[in-house]
Protein backbone atom coordinates (compact mmCIF):
# COMPACT_ATOMS: atom_id res chain seq x y z
CA UNK A 1 0.00 0.00 0.00
CA UNK A 2 2.74 2.58 0.98
CA UNK A 3 4.45 1.92 -2.30
CA UNK A 4 1.21 2.39 -4.50
CA UNK A 5 0.89 6.02 -2.58
CA UNK A 6 4.34 6.76 -3.25
CA UNK A 7 4.06 6.34 -6.82
CA UNK A 8 0.96 8.06 -6.91
CA UNK A 9 2.16 11.10 -5.42
CA UNK A 10 5.42 11.22 -8.08
CA UNK A 11 3.53 10.80 -10.88
CA UNK A 12 3.63 14.96 -11.70
CA UNK A 13 7.50 15.27 -11.44
CA UNK A 14 8.86 17.40 -14.43
CA UNK A 15 11.77 17.45 -15.86
CA UNK A 16 14.19 20.62 -17.56
CA UNK A 17 12.33 20.25 -20.84
CA UNK A 18 9.08 21.84 -18.69
CA UNK A 19 11.18 23.99 -17.21
CA UNK A 20 12.74 25.83 -20.30
CA UNK A 21 9.08 25.81 -21.38
CA UNK A 22 8.01 27.69 -18.63
CA UNK A 23 11.20 29.71 -18.47
CA UNK A 24 10.03 31.05 -22.25
CA UNK A 25 7.05 32.24 -21.06
CA UNK A 26 7.83 34.18 -18.38
CA UNK A 27 10.64 35.65 -21.15
CA UNK A 28 7.68 36.17 -23.55
CA UNK A 29 6.27 38.22 -20.36
CA UNK A 30 9.09 40.25 -19.44
CA UNK A 31 10.46 41.37 -23.26
CA UNK A 32 7.09 42.98 -23.50
CA UNK A 33 6.41 44.48 -19.58
CA UNK A 34 9.69 45.51 -18.91
CA UNK A 35 10.03 47.79 -22.10
CA UNK A 36 6.86 49.10 -21.62
CA UNK A 37 7.78 49.75 -17.75
CA UNK A 38 10.95 51.08 -18.10
CA UNK A 39 10.58 52.99 -20.60
CA UNK A 40 7.11 54.13 -21.92
CA UNK A 41 7.41 56.92 -19.13
CA UNK A 42 10.09 58.24 -20.68
CA UNK A 43 8.32 58.10 -24.43
CA UNK A 44 5.48 59.77 -22.93
CA UNK A 45 7.76 62.85 -21.61
CA UNK A 46 10.43 63.22 -23.60
CA UNK A 47 9.43 62.08 -27.00
CA UNK A 48 5.09 63.51 -26.59
CA UNK A 49 6.18 66.08 -24.33
CA UNK A 50 3.53 65.52 -21.93
CA UNK A 51 4.32 67.30 -18.64
CA UNK A 52 5.16 64.79 -16.02
CA UNK A 53 2.07 65.59 -13.95
CA UNK A 54 -0.10 64.55 -16.55
CA UNK A 55 1.63 61.22 -17.91
CA UNK A 56 1.44 60.28 -14.38
CA UNK A 57 -1.98 60.26 -14.10
CA UNK A 58 -1.89 57.68 -17.24
CA UNK A 59 -0.40 55.02 -15.05
CA UNK A 60 -3.26 55.58 -12.55
CA UNK A 61 -6.47 55.77 -13.94
CA UNK A 62 -6.32 52.49 -15.81
CA UNK A 63 -5.87 50.91 -12.77
CA UNK A 64 -9.20 51.88 -11.74
CA UNK A 65 -10.41 49.67 -14.56
CA UNK A 66 -8.10 47.13 -13.44
CA UNK A 67 -9.96 46.89 -10.34
CA UNK A 68 -12.70 45.26 -12.57
CA UNK A 69 -10.55 43.71 -15.34
CA UNK A 70 -8.70 41.70 -13.58
CA UNK A 71 -11.45 39.48 -11.54
CA UNK A 72 -13.02 39.11 -14.86
CA UNK A 73 -10.12 37.48 -15.96
CA UNK A 74 -10.03 35.54 -13.26
CA UNK A 75 -13.27 34.05 -13.23
CA UNK A 76 -13.48 33.73 -17.19
CA UNK A 77 -10.43 31.49 -16.79
CA UNK A 78 -11.25 29.31 -13.54
CA UNK A 79 -14.89 28.88 -15.58
CA UNK A 80 -13.94 28.19 -18.52
CA UNK A 81 -13.70 24.64 -19.44
CA UNK A 82 -10.32 22.82 -19.86
CA UNK A 83 -9.67 22.15 -24.39
CA UNK A 84 -7.77 19.08 -25.06
CA UNK A 85 -4.17 20.97 -25.13
CA UNK A 86 -5.25 21.96 -21.80
CA UNK A 87 -7.15 24.55 -19.19
CA UNK A 88 -3.96 27.01 -19.41
CA UNK A 89 -2.51 27.09 -22.53
CA UNK A 90 -4.71 28.00 -25.07
CA UNK A 91 -4.91 31.65 -23.29
CA UNK A 92 -1.22 32.05 -24.28
CA UNK A 93 -1.31 30.79 -27.76
CA UNK A 94 -4.65 33.20 -28.44
CA UNK A 95 -3.45 36.39 -27.08
CA UNK A 96 0.70 36.18 -27.84
CA UNK A 97 0.17 37.93 -30.77
CA UNK A 98 -2.68 40.62 -29.75
CA UNK A 99 -0.75 41.22 -26.66
CA UNK A 100 3.12 41.99 -28.77
CA UNK A 101 1.02 43.89 -30.94
CA UNK A 102 -0.58 46.14 -28.56
CA UNK A 103 3.28 47.05 -26.91
CA UNK A 104 4.16 48.07 -30.35
CA UNK A 105 1.51 50.26 -30.81
CA UNK A 106 1.83 51.95 -27.28
CA UNK A 107 5.41 53.40 -28.93
CA UNK A 108 4.15 54.68 -31.91
CA UNK A 109 5.30 58.65 -32.31
CA UNK A 110 1.75 60.14 -32.77
CA UNK A 111 3.38 63.50 -31.98
CA UNK A 112 4.55 63.60 -35.52
CA UNK A 113 0.88 64.21 -36.62
CA UNK A 114 -0.66 66.30 -33.51
CA UNK A 115 0.62 68.48 -30.74
CA UNK A 116 -2.65 68.67 -29.16
CA UNK A 117 -2.47 67.82 -25.50
CA UNK A 118 -6.12 65.90 -25.48
CA UNK A 119 -5.48 63.94 -28.22
CA UNK A 120 -1.78 62.86 -27.20
CA UNK A 121 -3.36 61.84 -23.61
CA UNK A 122 -6.38 60.01 -25.41
CA UNK A 123 -3.74 57.97 -27.59
CA UNK A 124 -1.61 57.38 -24.30
CA UNK A 125 -4.66 56.38 -22.21
CA UNK A 126 -6.54 53.78 -25.06
CA UNK A 127 -3.66 51.76 -25.67
CA UNK A 128 -1.89 51.36 -22.16
CA UNK A 129 -5.31 49.77 -21.33
CA UNK A 130 -5.37 47.93 -23.97
CA UNK A 131 -1.87 46.42 -23.42
CA UNK A 132 -3.09 46.10 -19.82
CA UNK A 133 -5.96 44.35 -20.58
CA UNK A 134 -4.08 41.58 -22.85
CA UNK A 135 -1.02 41.44 -20.29
CA UNK A 136 -3.71 40.35 -17.67
CA UNK A 137 -5.29 37.82 -20.35
CA UNK A 138 -2.00 36.15 -20.98
CA UNK A 139 -0.37 36.18 -17.42
CA UNK A 140 -3.29 35.08 -15.16
CA UNK A 141 -3.40 31.86 -17.24
CA UNK A 142 0.58 31.57 -17.51
CA UNK A 143 0.73 32.08 -13.76
CA UNK A 144 -1.86 29.49 -12.80
CA UNK A 145 -0.31 27.03 -15.40
CA UNK A 146 2.53 26.63 -13.33
CA UNK A 147 -0.20 24.64 -10.33
CA UNK A 148 -1.04 22.51 -13.22
CA UNK A 149 2.30 21.40 -15.16
CA UNK A 150 2.85 19.56 -11.71
CA UNK A 151 1.78 19.59 -7.49
CA UNK A 152 5.45 17.90 -6.76
CA UNK A 153 7.24 20.85 -4.24
CA UNK A 154 10.51 20.14 -6.23
CA UNK A 155 8.99 20.55 -9.17
CA UNK A 156 7.14 23.81 -8.38
CA UNK A 157 10.67 25.10 -6.81
CA UNK A 158 11.94 24.10 -10.38
CA UNK A 159 9.23 25.83 -12.19
CA UNK A 160 10.09 29.15 -9.54
CA UNK A 161 13.57 29.08 -10.37
CA UNK A 162 12.77 29.00 -14.34
CA UNK A 163 10.65 30.92 -14.16
CA UNK A 164 13.05 33.64 -12.84
CA UNK A 165 15.64 32.40 -15.17
CA UNK A 166 12.95 33.35 -18.41
CA UNK A 167 12.35 36.56 -16.45
CA UNK A 168 15.72 37.57 -15.99
CA UNK A 169 16.20 37.20 -20.01
CA UNK A 170 13.08 39.08 -20.94
CA UNK A 171 13.59 41.48 -18.20
CA UNK A 172 17.37 42.02 -18.85
CA UNK A 173 17.02 42.53 -22.74
CA UNK A 174 15.32 45.46 -22.81
CA UNK A 175 17.28 47.41 -19.64
CA UNK A 176 20.90 46.12 -21.10
CA UNK A 177 20.35 47.00 -25.05
CA UNK A 178 17.76 49.71 -25.15
CA UNK A 179 20.12 52.66 -23.99
CA UNK A 180 22.15 51.67 -26.70
CA UNK A 181 19.47 52.38 -29.54
CA UNK A 182 17.11 54.57 -27.71
CA UNK A 183 19.05 57.44 -26.63
CA UNK A 184 20.82 60.56 -29.50
CA UNK A 185 24.09 61.98 -27.56
CA UNK A 186 23.95 65.96 -27.51
CA UNK A 187 26.89 67.67 -26.53
CA UNK A 188 26.05 70.59 -23.73
CA UNK A 189 28.13 73.08 -25.40
CA UNK A 190 30.96 72.65 -22.62
CA UNK A 191 32.89 69.74 -23.84
CA UNK A 192 30.66 67.13 -22.05
CA UNK A 193 27.50 65.62 -23.40
CA UNK A 194 24.01 64.14 -22.20
CA UNK A 195 21.26 61.88 -23.63
CA UNK A 196 18.02 62.81 -24.89
CA UNK A 197 15.22 59.90 -26.04
CA UNK A 198 14.73 58.94 -29.97
CA UNK A 199 10.94 58.78 -30.85
CA UNK A 200 12.23 56.38 -34.16
CA UNK A 201 14.73 54.12 -32.05
CA UNK A 202 11.98 53.64 -29.17
CA UNK A 203 9.27 52.09 -31.69
CA UNK A 204 11.84 49.61 -33.15
CA UNK A 205 13.12 48.83 -30.37
CA UNK A 206 9.32 48.07 -29.77
CA UNK A 207 8.98 46.30 -32.80
CA UNK A 208 11.87 44.05 -31.81
CA UNK A 209 10.84 43.26 -28.59
CA UNK A 210 7.08 42.61 -29.82
CA UNK A 211 8.55 39.98 -31.76
CA UNK A 212 10.62 37.73 -29.63
CA UNK A 213 7.72 38.11 -27.27
CA UNK A 214 5.28 36.29 -29.64
CA UNK A 215 8.08 33.19 -30.23
CA UNK A 216 8.52 32.87 -27.04
CA UNK A 217 5.15 32.41 -25.96
CA UNK A 218 5.34 29.83 -28.34
CA UNK A 219 8.27 28.18 -27.12
CA UNK A 220 6.33 27.87 -23.84
CA UNK A 221 2.55 26.54 -25.44
CA UNK A 222 4.56 24.20 -27.57
CA UNK A 223 7.29 22.71 -24.40
CA UNK A 224 4.77 22.42 -21.53
CA UNK A 225 2.23 20.62 -20.44
CA UNK A 226 -0.79 20.44 -17.80
CA UNK A 227 -0.51 16.94 -15.72
CA UNK A 228 -2.37 18.27 -13.11
CA UNK A 229 -6.28 17.28 -13.33
CA UNK A 230 -8.78 18.84 -11.53
CA UNK A 231 -12.82 18.16 -11.33
CA UNK A 232 -13.90 20.90 -13.98
CA UNK A 233 -17.59 20.02 -13.50
CA UNK A 234 -17.35 21.38 -9.79
CA UNK A 235 -18.92 25.16 -10.33
CA UNK A 236 -16.37 26.98 -8.83
CA UNK A 237 -18.07 29.54 -6.00
CA UNK A 238 -16.11 32.82 -6.70
CA UNK A 239 -17.84 34.90 -3.95
CA UNK A 240 -17.02 32.11 -1.59
CA UNK A 241 -13.27 31.53 -3.27
CA UNK A 242 -12.27 35.47 -2.75
CA UNK A 243 -14.07 35.91 0.26
CA UNK A 244 -11.79 32.65 1.96
CA UNK A 245 -8.63 34.54 0.28
CA UNK A 246 -9.60 37.74 1.91
CA UNK A 247 -9.50 35.84 5.15
CA UNK A 248 -6.18 33.57 4.63
CA UNK A 249 -3.01 35.48 6.71
CA UNK A 250 -0.88 33.87 3.90
CA UNK A 251 -2.74 35.40 1.06
CA UNK A 252 -3.03 38.75 2.61
CA UNK A 253 0.82 38.76 3.54
CA UNK A 254 1.28 37.57 -0.36
CA UNK A 255 -0.72 40.31 -1.60
CA UNK A 256 0.88 43.09 0.16
CA UNK A 257 4.50 41.51 -0.36
CA UNK A 258 3.16 41.67 -4.10
CA UNK A 259 2.42 45.37 -4.03
CA UNK A 260 5.62 45.96 -2.35
CA UNK A 261 8.05 44.10 -4.63
CA UNK A 262 6.35 44.36 -8.12
CA UNK A 263 6.03 48.57 -6.82
CA UNK A 264 9.99 48.44 -6.35
CA UNK A 265 10.86 46.69 -9.52
CA UNK A 266 8.40 49.26 -11.02
CA UNK A 267 10.09 52.65 -8.96
CA UNK A 268 13.94 51.29 -10.66
CA UNK A 269 12.68 52.09 -13.97
CA UNK A 270 12.88 55.73 -12.70
CA UNK A 271 16.32 55.51 -12.42
CA UNK A 272 16.26 56.17 -16.00
CA UNK A 273 15.90 59.81 -15.30
CA UNK A 274 18.44 59.23 -12.41
CA UNK A 275 20.71 58.18 -15.05
CA UNK A 276 19.80 60.83 -17.62
CA UNK A 277 19.68 63.93 -15.50
CA UNK A 278 21.82 63.35 -12.22
CA UNK A 279 24.75 60.81 -13.22
CA UNK A 280 24.42 62.28 -16.69
CA UNK A 281 25.24 58.72 -18.79
CA UNK A 282 22.48 56.72 -19.86
CA UNK A 283 24.61 53.80 -20.06
CA UNK A 284 24.54 53.30 -16.79
CA UNK A 285 21.26 51.77 -17.33
CA UNK A 286 23.55 48.94 -18.38
CA UNK A 287 25.87 48.89 -15.63
CA UNK A 288 22.22 48.76 -13.13
CA UNK A 289 20.91 46.18 -14.99
CA UNK A 290 24.13 43.73 -14.86
CA UNK A 291 24.36 44.58 -11.17
CA UNK A 292 20.24 43.87 -10.71
CA UNK A 293 21.04 40.36 -12.30
CA UNK A 294 24.40 39.35 -11.95
CA UNK A 295 23.52 38.06 -8.39
CA UNK A 296 20.64 36.08 -9.73
CA UNK A 297 22.59 34.74 -12.32
CA UNK A 298 25.17 33.41 -9.86
CA UNK A 299 22.60 32.29 -7.36
CA UNK A 300 20.25 30.05 -9.47
CA UNK A 301 22.09 27.32 -9.61
CA UNK A 302 22.17 26.89 -5.44
CA UNK A 303 18.63 28.40 -4.28
CA UNK A 304 16.56 25.19 -4.68
CA UNK A 305 19.50 23.23 -2.46
CA UNK A 306 18.62 26.31 0.27
CA UNK A 307 15.40 26.13 -0.26
CA UNK A 308 15.60 22.22 0.50
CA UNK A 309 17.22 23.24 3.32
CA UNK A 310 15.70 25.95 4.61
CA UNK A 311 12.71 26.96 3.70
CA UNK A 312 11.26 29.38 1.12
CA UNK A 313 9.99 32.36 3.41
CA UNK A 314 12.71 31.45 5.49
CA UNK A 315 15.50 32.68 2.47
CA UNK A 316 13.12 35.09 1.48
CA UNK A 317 13.27 36.87 4.43
CA UNK A 318 16.98 36.86 4.86
CA UNK A 319 17.64 38.08 1.29
CA UNK A 320 15.01 41.00 2.17
CA UNK A 321 17.00 41.90 5.28
CA UNK A 322 19.96 42.47 3.06
CA UNK A 323 18.70 44.54 0.64
CA UNK A 324 16.85 46.39 3.22
CA UNK A 325 20.06 47.05 4.66
CA UNK A 326 21.86 48.14 1.27
CA UNK A 327 19.23 50.64 0.41
CA UNK A 328 19.37 52.46 3.72
CA UNK A 329 23.28 52.36 3.49
CA UNK A 330 22.38 54.32 -0.11
CA UNK A 331 20.04 56.49 1.10
CA UNK A 332 22.27 57.87 3.59
CA UNK A 333 25.65 58.25 1.59
CA UNK A 334 23.87 59.75 -1.41
CA UNK A 335 26.31 59.05 -3.39
CA UNK A 336 28.14 62.01 -5.74
CA UNK A 337 27.48 62.22 -9.67
CA UNK A 338 31.22 61.65 -10.04
CA UNK A 339 30.78 58.44 -8.12
CA UNK A 340 28.21 56.10 -10.04
CA UNK A 341 30.56 53.56 -8.85
CA UNK A 342 29.15 53.82 -5.43
CA UNK A 343 25.92 53.70 -6.76
CA UNK A 344 26.26 50.85 -8.63
CA UNK A 345 28.58 48.51 -6.37
CA UNK A 346 25.29 48.96 -3.92
CA UNK A 347 22.99 48.53 -6.50
CA UNK A 348 24.45 45.23 -6.58
CA UNK A 349 24.21 44.34 -2.75
CA UNK A 350 20.56 45.14 -3.04
CA UNK A 351 20.55 42.88 -5.88
CA UNK A 352 22.31 39.88 -4.32
CA UNK A 353 19.33 39.89 -1.25
CA UNK A 354 16.32 40.12 -3.91
CA UNK A 355 18.14 37.31 -5.85
CA UNK A 356 16.41 35.42 -2.93
CA UNK A 357 13.04 36.65 -3.16
CA UNK A 358 13.14 36.70 -6.88
CA UNK A 359 14.25 32.95 -7.62
CA UNK A 360 11.93 31.83 -4.79
CA UNK A 361 8.78 34.60 -5.12
CA UNK A 362 6.44 32.50 -7.53
CA UNK A 363 7.20 29.14 -5.53
CA UNK A 364 5.58 30.99 -2.78
CA UNK A 365 2.76 31.79 -4.78
CA UNK A 366 2.12 27.96 -5.39
CA UNK A 367 2.56 27.13 -1.71
CA UNK A 368 -0.69 29.79 -0.70
CA UNK A 369 -2.50 27.92 -3.95
CA UNK A 370 -1.97 25.08 -2.29
CA UNK A 371 -2.49 26.40 1.10
CA UNK A 372 -5.92 27.85 -0.35
CA UNK A 373 -7.04 24.43 -1.35
CA UNK A 374 -5.86 22.29 1.51
CA UNK A 375 -8.17 24.60 3.49
CA UNK A 376 -10.88 24.93 1.65
CA UNK A 377 -10.49 21.86 -0.56
CA UNK A 378 -11.22 24.35 -4.11
CA UNK A 379 -8.77 24.94 -6.78
CA UNK A 380 -8.42 28.41 -6.94
CA UNK A 381 -5.18 28.67 -8.35
CA UNK A 382 -6.85 31.78 -11.11
CA UNK A 383 -8.85 33.54 -8.81
CA UNK A 384 -5.57 33.61 -6.76
CA UNK A 385 -3.02 34.67 -9.95
CA UNK A 386 -5.75 37.32 -11.05
CA UNK A 387 -5.96 39.09 -7.31
CA UNK A 388 -2.36 38.80 -6.82
CA UNK A 389 -1.96 40.25 -10.55
CA UNK A 390 -4.24 42.86 -9.90
CA UNK A 391 -1.79 43.79 -6.41
CA UNK A 392 1.21 43.69 -8.55
CA UNK A 393 -0.88 46.24 -10.61
CA UNK A 394 -1.30 48.25 -7.80
CA UNK A 395 2.35 48.20 -6.82
CA UNK A 396 3.50 49.25 -10.32
CA UNK A 397 0.53 52.61 -10.22
CA UNK A 398 1.94 53.62 -7.28
CA UNK A 399 5.23 53.02 -8.06
CA UNK A 400 4.20 55.19 -11.22
CA UNK A 401 2.04 57.31 -10.40
CA UNK A 402 3.63 58.14 -7.01
CA UNK A 403 7.13 58.37 -8.39
CA UNK A 404 6.49 60.64 -11.12
CA UNK A 405 4.41 62.67 -8.82
CA UNK A 406 7.49 63.28 -6.62
CA UNK A 407 9.70 64.01 -10.21
CA UNK A 408 7.84 66.94 -10.89
CA UNK A 409 7.80 68.37 -7.60
CA UNK A 410 11.65 68.11 -7.07
CA UNK A 411 11.29 70.04 -10.68
CA UNK A 412 11.23 67.87 -13.59
CA UNK A 413 9.94 69.76 -16.25
CA UNK A 414 9.09 69.54 -20.28
CA UNK A 415 12.58 71.27 -20.24
CA UNK A 416 14.58 68.56 -18.78
CA UNK A 417 14.24 65.99 -21.57
CA UNK A 418 16.60 68.08 -23.17
CA UNK A 419 18.77 68.74 -20.32
CA UNK A 420 21.65 66.98 -18.51
CA UNK A 421 22.34 67.83 -14.72
CA UNK A 422 20.17 70.57 -13.24
CA UNK A 423 21.03 72.04 -9.82
CA UNK A 424 18.76 71.08 -7.25
CA UNK A 425 16.44 69.07 -9.31
CA UNK A 426 18.90 66.35 -10.59
CA UNK A 427 19.49 66.89 -6.53
CA UNK A 428 16.04 65.90 -5.68
CA UNK A 429 15.80 63.03 -8.16
CA UNK A 430 18.14 61.32 -6.08
CA UNK A 431 16.69 61.77 -2.99
CA UNK A 432 13.61 60.06 -4.68
CA UNK A 433 15.68 57.69 -6.39
CA UNK A 434 17.11 55.98 -3.01
CA UNK A 435 14.51 56.79 -0.13
CA UNK A 436 11.64 55.42 -1.49
CA UNK A 437 13.27 51.47 -1.91
CA UNK A 438 15.37 52.09 1.29
CA UNK A 439 11.56 51.99 3.12
CA UNK A 440 10.02 49.36 0.46
CA UNK A 441 12.89 46.76 1.25
CA UNK A 442 12.28 47.59 4.63
CA UNK A 443 8.38 46.86 4.39
CA UNK A 444 9.30 43.68 2.32
CA UNK A 445 11.87 42.10 5.27
CA UNK A 446 8.65 42.67 7.81
CA UNK A 447 5.98 41.09 5.67
CA UNK A 448 8.52 38.47 5.18
CA UNK A 449 8.90 37.87 8.91
CA UNK A 450 4.89 37.65 9.51
CA UNK A 451 4.73 35.01 6.23
CA UNK A 452 3.00 32.05 8.18
CA UNK A 453 4.10 29.48 5.90
CA UNK A 454 7.10 28.30 6.95
CA UNK A 455 8.60 24.96 5.95
CA UNK A 456 7.64 23.11 8.83
CA UNK A 457 4.25 24.26 8.54
CA UNK A 458 4.12 23.19 4.23
CA UNK A 459 4.97 19.50 4.90
CA UNK A 460 1.73 18.21 5.75
CA UNK A 461 0.09 20.42 3.07
CA UNK A 462 1.71 19.31 0.18
CA UNK A 463 1.27 15.93 1.02
CA UNK A 464 -2.67 16.42 1.13
CA UNK A 465 -3.25 18.33 -2.14
CA UNK A 466 -0.65 15.77 -3.93
CA UNK A 467 -3.81 12.76 -2.41
CA UNK A 468 -6.25 14.95 -3.15
CA UNK A 469 -5.33 15.79 -6.94
CA UNK A 470 -4.53 11.67 -7.36
CA UNK A 471 -8.40 11.43 -5.99
CA UNK A 472 -9.55 13.53 -9.34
Amino acid sequence: MEKTEERTLTTNKIGIKEGLGYMAGDAGNLFVLTYVSSFLKIFYTDVLKIPMEKAARVFLFPRLWDAINDPIWGALVARWPARKDGKFRPYIKWLAVPLSLSQIICFFDVGKFTQKETLLLLFAYVTYVAFGMLYTGVNVPFGSLASRITDDPDGRTLLSTFRTIGGGIGGAAPLLIAPLLIYTKVSDGEGGTYNVANGKGMFLFALVMGGCSILFYFLCYANTKERVHADETVKTDMKGTYRAMLKSKPFIILALTGILISGQLQFASLNQYLYKNYFCNTNLSILGTIAQYAPMVVMIPITPMLVRRFGKKELSATGAALSAAAAILTAVLRPAPTNAGLYIFLLFVIGFGYSFVSITNWAVVTDVIDFQQYTTGEHAESAIYAVYTFCRKLGQTAADYGGMKLLAKVGYKKAMANAGFVAGVSEGILTVCTTIPAITYSLIFLLYVLFPLTKKRMAPVYEAVHKQNAEQ
